[in-house]
């Protein structure tokens, strides 16, 4: 990939898209692994025969696309399924979101990965890690109010995820999204002036 790429992830409730429409609004191109799932998924979208024929025609909706509900129960009750739904979905993902950071117009790419620290396979392909960072319960208080999730659900999703502290652990740079706008703007602001100058020093190297 020759665009400079930064991997931007968080967990659910983070605000892992307020810091990628920020950094977007600012120049960066966005790649999110979320969206490419969502395409792959959607009614005549490349993953759903394989996904149908894996899992059975349940897993679909009146109307072709995944029904992610059905699939969500599924995948938290039964490892081995989360695996079969992996092994189908994640090299389709990669595909795309390797292409369309190599066809990127602007000097860096936003690589919004939600399961970053899982996936050796994203961070390899990073230049860079921000991650999205707030306390726990904040994030458990965005979840329930954006989805109608009680808290033991938001809990479970959140226990299946890596740990804030795994997070951590991998980031070059770390953004607090705690509700301070203000403060959370010049952040960005000064993260994605950085991102310009390594990314020229990438190009200027040649890499």
């Amino acid at each position: 990939m020759s665009a400079y790429v930064v991997g931007l992830t968080g967990g659910i409730g983070s605000g892992k898209t307020t810091v990628a429409d920020r950094l977007v609004a600012l120049g960066a191109t966005l790649v999110d692994t979320d969206a490419i799932a969502h395409e792959l998924t959607a009614p005549g979208g490349a993953a759903m025969p394989a996904l149908v024929a894996a899992f059975g025609p349940a897993v679909a909706d009146a109307h072709g696309a995944l029904d992610r509900a059905a699939m969500r129960r599924l995948a938290f009750a039964d490892a081995a399924a989360r695996g079969r739904l992996e092994a189908i979905l994640h090299p389709r993902i990669r595909e795309l979101a390797d292409a369309r950071c190599r066809a990127a117009p602007s000097p860096y790419v936003v690589l919004a990965v939600p399961l970053l620290v899982e996936s050796g396979a994203y961070r390899a392909r990073c230049d860079r890690i921000l991650v999205v960072d707030c306390p726990e319960s904040l994030q458990v208080a965005r979840v329930m109010a954006r989805s109608g999730l009680g808290a033991d659900e938001v809990q479970a999703i959140l226990a299946a995820q890596a740990s804030r502290a795994a997070r951590l652990a991998i980031a070059d740079d770390v953004v607090v999204n705690d509700g301070e706008l203000a403060a959370l703007a010049g952040r960005l602001e000064e993260l994605h002036r950085k991102y310009q100058s390594l990314a020229m020093q990438k190009l200027k190297a040649g890499c």
